[in-house]
């Protein structure tokens, strides 16, 4: 009855990632897309902890989003001379809707620059 007896173990290269293989990988993509990229997730993670997503109310949690919205604007206010206009406006113009949006959110706004990513955008105010 060895049915339990020869377990399958995994593939060595399955359990330990392909280090110089990333490497390379990573460094064939340019610094604005790895930006916009992190960008992007950021503003996604925080859409979700704002409640905008599909089933809002079971996902809401402004501690999360304060935490999201302010790491994503220190990302967009320091990364923004490093892209470029073209592709920094579009990441302030999310930015800007994610806050406004949470001091929407917020039972008790907070205090014009005291929001979340305030200290590195200064005030938003709608």
């Amino acid at each position: 009855m060895g049915l339990m007896s020869d377990p399958i173990s995994p593939a060595p290269e399955s359990v330990e990632p392909d280090f110089d293989t990333m490497t390379r990988d990573i460094a064939d993509v340019p610094a604005v897309e790895v930006i916009t990229t992190v960008a992007v997730h950021l503003m996604s993670a925080a859409a979700v902890n704002l409640g905008l997503a599909e089933d809002g109310a079971d996902h809401k949690d402004l501690d999360e989003a304060r935490k999201l919205i302010t790491a994503l604007a220190g990302l967009v206010t320091a990364g923004a001379t490093e892209i470029g206009s073209y592709h920094a406006a579009p990441l302030r113009d999310g930015l800007k809707s994610l806050q406004l949006a949470f001091r929407e959110a917020s039972v008790v706004p907070d205090e014009p620059g005291q929001g979340p990513g305030e200290k590195y955008t200064g005030p938003v105010l709608g």
